[in-house]
């Protein structure tokens, strides 16, 4: 059965990093797109980060971009998100997803599997 897990959240303050891994188990990561999305109380879920299959190409969120880094190992079958300089308003709750289709990379329909999430808090 094919299931994601995300791990690595927490408190952190202002300034601060965090890096998030997404595990999978039951399929390769591979061969599909990994996205970062978050919801924050009260919001919608938003699209942060893509890594596409086979690492062709690496997306962002505007509001992360220069802060935040995806990236892949195979070997662990495990997608990261490193983030730093970490801000207030980047509290909510991270989840990981895959697809093996396409389409814009934050399209959350898109995607076919989701991790259960983390919660991610920055504050002081």
């Amino acid at each position: 059965q094919a299931q994601l897990v995300e791990s690595g959240g927490g408190l952190v303050q202002p300034g601060g990093s965090l890096r998030l891994s997404c595990a999978a188990s039951g399929f390769t990561l591979n061969y599909y797109d990994i996205g970062w999305f978050r919801q924050a109380p009260g919001k919608g879920r938003e699209g942060v980060s893509c890594i596409s299959s086979h690492n062709r190409r690496t997306y962002y969120a505007d509001s992360v971009k220069g802060r935040f880094t995806i990236s892949r190992d195979n070997a662990k079958n495990t997608v990261y998100l490193q983030m730093n300089s970490l801000k207030p308003e980047d509290t909510a709750v991270y989840y990981c997803a895959a697809r093996s289709g396409s389409s814009g990379w934050d399209m959350i329909s898109s995607y076919n599997y989701w991790g259960p999430g983390t919660q991610v808090t920055v504050s002081s």
